[in-house]
C-alpha cells in the first residue's frame, strides 16, 4: 500500500499548494529534531546499493535520484529529504538578496494532468540565510546550488549576482547549477543567447579555476528552446567546459494538458511540469546526448512519474535525473522504485 498516496497525499491535497508546501516542511523540520524519526525514515525510504552507487563529474552518488531545485527554496529540509531516499538534492534557486517572488496565487496543480504550474518568481530568502542553513548539515547529503539573478538587477549586470551566489555558496555545495531558463523572471531566458552565456560561464570557470579544488558546474536549460539554440549553447559548453547540462526546466507551453482549457486560462502565466513535460524533455535529452556522443554528462528532469519514466531518461541519456513534480503526486515510494528499477536493469 503506498501510504503517501491513499492518506499523506489526500491530506496534504485539501489545502492550496503553497500551504500544503508548508505543512510539509514543518512536519519534516519537526522530524528532524527527532533521532529516532530519521532513523526510521531511512531504514524505511532510503535504498541504495551497490547497483546505484553512480560516479558522475568526480562525484560519487549513492543513487542517481535526485530532488530538482524549486522544493528546498532555502536549504530548511535537505537532511530530511536525504533520509527520505533521494541520492542528491539541489537546493535554490538562490539569489543574492532576499526576495519575494510574484504574488499569490502563484501555484497551482492540474491534478487530472499529474502537473503544476508554477510562476514563484525566484521567492527565497538570500545567500546569507542558506549558507547559515547549510552551515548545519548533519548527513551526508550531496548538494547542488542552484543559483539566480535578483528580480531587480538587469541582464547586463546578471553576472554579477552569479558570481556573488558562486562565491558564497562555494564551502557549502558539491556542485552548481546556473539556472537562465526559469520563465518566471522578466528576460531572464534572453541570458540563454550565445554571447551573454558564453560571457557568464567563463566569468564562473575563471572563478572555479583558480580555487585550489574546483566544482562542477552545470547549466539547466529551458525545454522551449529550438535545436538551433541548443546546438549554440552546446558550441558554449564546448568552449567554456562547464562540467555538464540540466534538461530540463518547466515549459511556457500547454500542449497535450487535457485539463479545462478555461482552468487553464484562469491559472495564466507560469512554468508547467510533470507528466505533460516528459515527452519534450526526454526528447531534448535524446537530442544532446547524441550531439556531444554521450560524453557530456546530464542531469534528465521533466515529468518523471513512474520508474519507467525515470528508465527513459537514463535510456535517452541521462546520466542522473531529477523529480519535483513526481515527488509530490507519489510520494518517497516513488524513488524507492526508481532504485529498484535502475537495480534491474544493471
Amino acid at each position: 500500500m503506498n501510504l503517501y498516496k491513499n492518506f499523506t497525499r489526500k491530506f496534504l491535497f485539501h489545502f492550496q499548494p503553497e500551504i500544503a508546501h508548508k505543512i510539509t516542511f514543518a512536519a519534516l523540520k519537526s522530524l528532524n529534531y527527532l533521532p529516532f524519526a530519521r532513523v526510521l525514515l531511512e531504514k524505511q525510504f532510503t535504498s541504495s546499493t551497490d547497483k546505484t552507487l553512480t560516479t558522475v563529474f568526480g562525484i560519487q552518488f549513492p543513487n542517481p535520484v535526485g530532488l530538482a531545485a524549486g522544493l528546498d527554496k532555502d536549504s530548511e529540509i535537505f537532511d530530511m529529504l536525504g533520509y527520505l531516499g533521494f541520492g542528491f538534492v539541489e537546493i535554490g534557486t538562490v539569489t543574492p538578496k532576499p526576495q519575494a517572488g510574484n504574488p499569490t496565487p502563484r501555484l497551482f496543480r492540474l491534478i487530472q494532468d499529474s502537473a503544476l504550474i508554477n510562476r514563484m518568481g525566484f521567492n527565497n530568502k538570500g545567500l546569507d540565510y542558506t549558507c547559515k542553513k547549510l552551515s548545519k548539515k548533519k548527513s551526508n547529503i550531496i548538494i547542488g546550488g542552484n543559483i539566480g539573478k535578483n528580480k531587480i538587477t538587469p541582464n547586463e549586470s546578471a553576472f554579477e549576482d552569479y558570481i556573488i551566489g558562486f562565491e558564497k555558496l562555494f564551502a557549502f555545495v558539491d556542485y552548481f547549477t546556473v539556472n537562465i531558463s526559469s520563465p518566471n523572471t522578466p528576460n531572464l531566458r534572453d541570458l540563454q543567447e550565445k554571447e551573454p552565456l558564453k560571457n557568464l560561464l567563463s566569468e564562473l570557470q575563471k572563478l572555479n579555476s583558480q580555487k585550489p579544488v574546483r566544482k562542477p558546474i552545470l547549466l539547466k536549460i529551458s525545454p522551449d528552446l529550438t535545436f538551433e539554440q541548443i546546438d549554440d549553447i552546446l558550441e558554449v559548453i564546448a568552449e567554456t567546459k562547464i562540467d555538464g547540462i540540466v534538461a530540463t526546466n518547466t515549459t511556457i507551453s500547454r500542449e497535450g494538458i487535457i485539463s479545462e482549457k478555461s482552468e487553464i486560462e484562469k491559472i495564466g502565466n507560469g512554468g508547467l511540469s510533470g507528466k505533460p513535460l516528459k515527452n519534450k524533455a526526454t526528447e531534448i535529452i535524446r537530442y544532446i546526448a547524441e550531439k556531444t556522443k554521450h560524453r557530456l554528462p546530464i542531469i534528465g528532469a521533466g515529468g518523471i512519474m513512474t520508474p519507467e519514466d525515470a528508465m527513459e531518461k537514463i535510456q535517452a541519456g541521462a546520466w542522473l535525473i531529477q523529480l519535483y513534480t513526481g515527488f509530490i503526486y507519489e510520494g518517497p515510494e516513488l524513488i524507492q522504485k526508481i532504485n529498484q528499477k535502475i537495480s534491474e536493469n544493471k
